[in-house]
């Protein structure tokens, strides 16, 4: 039988030792919505120090529609801190409170879509200065670790793809400001949420996932629900402050989801049935901006949505994102084909 520990340690929210493997990736991940300001978006930075560099990204959600956008492979040297391209994060206390900072640039979309061709988008549309200053304090308790095996075991199908082997994620709440051009955003009642990961990371090792996240302020849910050759698995949790106080998150047992797809076969809304404990919650998403990314190696196509999302729970409101990563083959998505 095997046997699996979960380890997750106040130094695990910090960076960890370098390891040998090529796709080595240590990533951390925040996202934000700000009901009053209208804004939403998401920063991550990826250190690959055995390639040289690390994978920045910023994307913003403007009020009108437009979407604020970059993406930057920065030289590093070392893995001593995700810091470069402008984009630095901190952990102020771990599991606590993290800084997020941003001094640069981005490239402003009238038509997000426009990112399937990187080259294109980036060459014809405008570029506007960009600050990002953020606080963000946790919302909940964390959820996830590294897992950890008994000696000579192997980990079952579908719990490890070389993609974030060690992996913690946590609900926030966030303050600060953002500045695109000559606009800015104070974020004052902005919920959020966080992702940090570590090992080896290679975007092709899973055919598709499905990755939500929602936050409702005294309830928050977030799952990924994960597809290869041979079956699925789902991974998640939810806190709910009115059914198992503030101090306590249950795992996700189960979920069924229903996704609606355009003419372009890009997500538009979604139901998902979440199961976790004793009960069974209806999270209905409604996507107000999307942005497509592309991944490629070895000749193989991966598609990521990015989608901003307005989301309903048990008579709640809040608003979080759907990641939607597919490989691509024959120009379809695997996750539609799969029905998912």
């Amino acid at each position: 039988m095997r046997t699996m520990r979960l380890r997750r340690d106040p130094e695990d929210d910090y960076l960890h030792p370098l390891e040998d493997d090529p796709t080595f990736n240590e990533s951390r991940y925040y996202n934000f919505s700000g009901a009053e300001s209208g804004v939403g978006g998401w920063v991550r930075m990826g250190n690959r120090p055995n390639e040289g560099h690390a994978e920045m990204t910023i994307c913003l959600y403007l009020p009108d529609g437009r979407v604020g956008f970059m993406f930057r492979r920065a030289a590093i040297e070392g893995h001593e801190a995700h810091d470069a391209a402008g984009l630095r994060f901190d952990v102020v206390t771990p599991y606590q409170e993290h800084r997020v900072t941003y001094n640069g640039d981005v490239c402003v979309l009238a038509h997000p879509r426009e990112m399937a061709d990187p080259k294109s988008a980036f060459t014809s549309n405008p570029h506007a200065t960009c600050a990002i200053d953020l606080d963000l304090v946790a919302a909940a308790q964390p959820f996830g670790g590294e897992p950890e095996w008994d000696e000579g075991e192997v980990p079952p199908p579908g719990s490890q793809h070389g993609f974030a082997r060690g992996h913690t994620e946590q609900h926030m709440t966030i303050t600060g400001t953002v500045t695109v051009g000559d606009e800015q955003f104070e974020l004052t009642d902005a919920v959020g949420f966080r992702d940090h990961s570590w090992g080896p990371r290679v975007w092709q090792a899973i055919p598709w996932y499905r990755w939500l996240n929602a936050c409702f302020g005294p309830l928050g849910i977030a799952f990924t629900l994960r597809g290869w050759d041979g079956g699925r698995n789902v991974n998640g949790f939810v806190y709910d402050v009115a059914r198992y106080g503030d101090d306590r998150i249950v795992r996700v047992d189960d979920v069924d989801v229903t996704t609606e797809y355009d003419d372009e076969l890009f997500p538009v809304r979604s139901v998902s049935l979440v199961t976790a404990g004793d009960h069974t919650y209806e999270l209905r998403g409604e996507i107000w901006s999307d942005i497509p990314l592309r991944n490629r190696r070895d000749g193989k196509v991966t598609r990521i949505t990015e989608s901003m999302t307005r989301w309903t729970c048990n008579g709640l409101e809040g608003a979080g994102l759907t990641e939607h990563l597919d490989q691509i083959v024959d120009d379809v998505p695997l996750g539609n084909a799969a029905g998912v």
